[in-house]
This record gives structure tokens, sequence and C-alpha cells, in this order.
């Protein structure tokens, strides 16, 4: 293995055709003569092709970077052509209207104090896994009680919403 070579140790191409060939004599001989192989003509094809990708690239780019500035500039010239004074006009009425939900939102951040119930059970998984801080899986009769307050406290909301 590897002892002998895969190509044949002559450079020459020798034409050997079976039976009369309708090439001229110069045709053969160039072919013959040319140090050109298979190899070498496959990379010049690659290479071809890439630079023709790479100009085909360039020049739709090229139109699309023309496209989007057109475009751009029908925006900016209708938006120019508009009255100044509705621009004005709606821009208050934004304004307007940010400030009436941040009213809303402002009316809604109001939070009610949890009950006695909610905020026992929850020092009591607080005080467990502060004692427990190695073991916290010792605390699981806490937590399912804060849980249960929870749940509680969820449906009469839900139970209020609803009425």
């Amino acid at each position: 293995m590897g002892s002998s070579s895969s190509k044949p140790a002559g450079d020459s191409h020798t034409w050997k055709a079976s039976s009369p060939v309708g090439v001229s004599q110069d045709v053969v001989d160039s072919l013959q003569s040319s140090r050109e192989s298979d190899v070498s003509r496959a990379q010049n094809l690659e290479l071809a092709v890439q630079a023709r990708v790479s100009e085909e690239l360039k020049r739709l780019s090229a139109q699309e970077d023309a496209a989007l500035k057109a475009s751009l500039e029908k925006a900016s010239e209708s938006a120019a052509e508009q009255d100044p004074t509705t621009a004005q006009g709606d821009r208050r009425t934004v304004s307007a209207e940010v400030e009436a939900l941040r009213a809303r939102l402002h009316k809604r951040k109001q939070l009610r104090p949890l009950p006695e119930s909610v905020e026992r059970a929850r020092g009591d998984v607080v005080r467990c896994l502060l004692e427990n801080d190695r073991r916290p899986l010792d605390c699981w009769q806490e937590v399912e009680a804060f849980k249960e307050e929870v749940r509680r406290l969820e449906n009469s909301w839900v139970d209020k919403v609803v009425r």
C-alpha cells in the first residue's frame, strides 16, 4: 500500500485512436503539447463561475439599493406634502391618549394589603426556610399551607369579578 504511485510516471499525453479520426494533425499536436489537465480546467471554470456570481450579486445589490433609495425619497416627499398642522394635531391626540392610558394604569397600580392569613402563611414559609437552610424540603407543610391560602384568596377574587 503506497509503494506505487497512482498516476503513470510519464507527463506526456499520447493520442491513440482505434479508427481514423476526422481531426487535423494540428489539433492533435496542440492537444498533445498542452500542459493543461482536467483539474486545472475545472479550477479555471470554477473561478470563472465564482467571478460571474460575484458580479451578479454586486449588480443585484446595487439595484436593491437604488430601489430602497427611491422608495425612501418618495416617502419623505409624501410626508413633506402633508399639512404641518395635521401632523401637529396628530401629535396632540396621541399625547392625550398616552396621558389617558397612564392615568388608567396609575389607578390600577393601587394594591390592597394581603389578608392576615396569607401573610401568616408566608411568614411561616420564610421562617421555616431560614431555620432549615440546608434542608428546604422539610418545609413542605408550610409551603402547602401557603398555597392553600393563596388559592382561597384567588377564588374570592374570581367570585368578586364574576358577580
